[in-house]
């Protein structure tokens, strides 16, 4: 089981907007992920909860983040409440997509396990609902997904796997790349791993 932590930054001006306390592990159902995240300071900012199926489905997520809470599925696309800060109204919201998004790097592996993308392959659509801080708020947003190559480094427990995709906003076209090996994000846009206990999980492959 995968823990660690991961520090948060703004991707334009590299301003710090904290950290991420995160474990992880695949199980006979899919994966989940669970986190809390910190200011710079410190201080509790949310959380994240999310898990998969076995084809990389959103089964459950809830993220809490400035007293907003979020909790969705995939069900005719996605959806989801989203309830206010006093707790007394709710908002419901369904978009024909496959998956959700948003700031936490366990967006990018599920997004991974949702496209099942080989090197050299062409690149992939991928409609997502994001959940932007600090309050939540939806938006629906188009991505196209490449995995560039797969290479093997050694470690002391063994080769290690790392995937390099390439990730473009097809609203802007602005790309970018990450760095994933198995259920860790090594490296992305505004994220950066700084510490890992244990090391990433292998997934399994799904049956059929």
């Amino acid at each position: 089981m995968p823990r660690g932590r991961y520090s948060l930054h703004d991707s334009h001006d590299h301003t710090p907007l904290g950290e991420e306390h995160f474990h992880c592990a695949p199980g006979p159902s899919g994966w989940r992920y669970v986190s809390q995240i910190t200011t710079p300071a410190g201080d509790h900012a949310g959380s994240v909860d999310l898990t998969l199926d076995e084809l990389g489905r959103p089964i459950r997520v809830e993220l809490n983040a400035a007293n907003w809470q979020v909790r969705g599925a995939a069900l005719e696309g996605v959806t989801w409440v989203r309830t206010d800060p006093t707790g007394t109204h709710a908002t419901e919201g369904n978009v024909p997509a496959h998956a959700f998004t948003g700031a936490s790097p366990a967006f990018l592996i599920a997004t991974t396990r949702l496209l099942r993308l080989t090197p050299g392959s062409p690149a992939t659509r991928v409609r997502l609902v994001a959940f932007t801080d600090p309050v939540l708020a939806p938006r629906t947003l188009d991505q196209s997904w490449a995995l560039m190559k797969s290479e093997a480094h050694a470690t002391d427990n063994g080769p290690l796997t790392v995937d390099e995709y390439q990730v473009s906003a097809l609203d802007t076209g602005e790309q970018h790349t990450i760095h994933i090996a198995g259920d860790v994000v090594l490296s992305a846009p505004g994220i950066e791993l700084e510490h890992l206990e244990t090391p990433p999980s292998a997934f399994p492959e799904p049956s059929m």
